[in-house]
């Protein structure tokens, strides 16, 4: 159990509750006075809900134990949300090691690329190949029976959302769904995001979010009691997105240590490319190339992220030369929605990097053509018939990656 799942527990019959169902056995309040430990504010928090045996209302008993239990002050607090973290991990975990069937998945919710590391990720694989061999009316197929996902788009959508409702049907669970939540939910009345995720929850066992707002997907997480994924908040994150593209790549590539990846288009405001250079530096001597026109050049939190790991990174202005020698060549498209009234800087940057029948003969033959899609031009339709042209693979890979999540989430290893 993480501190984040803590932060948005329950307490029922003396236990800490998370997110998707993990018990924490916690001491006698008394005790946990003692430790410091019942004042963590997650457990009296607007999350937490006091059991009958605990009620501070119910019994005039409990009313003066609490009235005499101090909050901890800012000094001890520190110290006592790592108490609690190591004192609930190590009763939910010491017992089954990582990754065996029934054990709970290490995140509650999906959030950022960065919550990843090399296990999991290859574990999260190892489910997606599990979920692409799973056949129509099979045992598998109904694993999610009787759990309901809610996806809010609050952006438009059309791989993101149809590949989870998809996962989610594949695996026997349902959908509640709304298309344009900005324009067609109470958002338009006026309603706070944290009012809408309270009230979806209710509704649902797991919600799906794109919001236009870099940040949104934490909001929505952090008032949640369920199992939140982050589906694109804005020009933040896409770390779905992420996952598959490093699960296409080894499928292509058949490796991610040691290749060679250039992110092509508008990397100032793709949330894609973000997420995918955080899962890259993850990885042994990756080296990545930053092609964009001077308007949406990659930003310098992330370079520096890569600097702070060892990856080396590049910026070039040559699509031809840095096609020449990757593995990867990830092109995205400008995003017009990000510019706001500034038209004439996106007419100055569309249009300047484009794959093409030239920038093909140039491919090495191992290497691929990415794109998170959709495309306008920035990929020529003669491409597509070249079998380096991953794009359209890579979304189908989007939906084993997010029926494994869904597993995960829900049901958990």
């Amino acid at each position: 159990m993480t501190l984040s799942s803590l932060s948005s527990s329950a307490m029922s019959n003396g236990m800490l509750v998370s997110k998707t169902g993990s018990f924490c056995p916690i001491k006698d309040p008394r005790a946990l006075h003692q430790e410091s430990m019942f004042s963590y504010p997650g457990l009296l928090s607007k999350h937490s809900v006091l059991s009958k045996s605990l009620s501070v209302s119910a019994n005039p008993a409990n009313q003066q134990l609490f009235s005499t239990i101090k909050p901890p002050s800012m000094e001890q607090t520190p110290k006592l949300l790592s108490m609690i973290e190591r004192r609930c991990y190590s009763l939910g975990t010491a017992k089954q090691p990582s990754f065996s069937v029934g054990v709970k998945f290490q995140l509650d919710d999906v959030i950022e690329a960065q919550q990843f590391d090399r296990d999991i990720l290859n574990a999260i694989f190892e489910v997606a190949r599990e979920m692409e061999r799973i056949e129509k009316n099979s045992p598998g197929s109904q694993i999610l029976k009787g759990y309901l996902m809610a996806t809010l788009f609050y952006e438009p959508s059309t791989r993101t959302r149809l590949s989870f409702e998809s996962a989610m049907k594949r695996l026997g669970g349902e959908v509640l769904t709304t298309e344009n939540a900005r324009e067609f939910s109470s958002a338009a009345k006026g309603e706070t995001l944290e009012d809408t995720i309270r009230t979806v929850e209710g509704y649902a066992d797991i919600i799906v979010m794109r919001h236009f707002e870099s940040g949104a997907a934490r909001r929505a997480a952090s008032t949640a009691s369920i199992p939140v994924i982050n589906a694109g908040d804005g020009p933040g994150q896409h770390p779905t997105q992420a996952l598959l593209d490093v699960y296409t790549i080894e499928r292509e590539i058949g490796k991610l240590d040691g290749i060679t990846v250039g992110l092509v288009g508008d990397l100032a405001n793709g949330r894609t490319v973000r997420s995918l250079a955080y899962l890259l530096a993850k990885y042994q001597d990756v080296k990545i190339y930053f092609v964009a026109p001077d308007v949406v050049k990659m930003k310098d939190d992330i370079k520096d992220y890569l600097t702070s790991k060892g990856v080396a990174w590049e910026e070039s202005s040559d699509l031809m030369e840095v096609a020449s020698k990757c593995d990867v060549v990830y092109q995205t498209r400008i995003q017009r929605e990000r510019f706001s009234e500034r038209v004439d800087l996106y007419e100055e940057a569309r249009g300047k990097y484009i794959v093409d029948a030239s920038v093909m003969k140039v491919l090495q033959k191992h290497a691929v053509i990415m794109h998170p899609l959709p495309r306008l031009d920035e990929i020529t339709v003669d491409v597509d018939g070249d079998p380096r042209a991953a794009y359209f693979r890579q979304a189908k890979n989007g939906l084993y990656i997010r029926m494994a999540l869904l597993k995960l989430l829900l049901l958990g290893w």
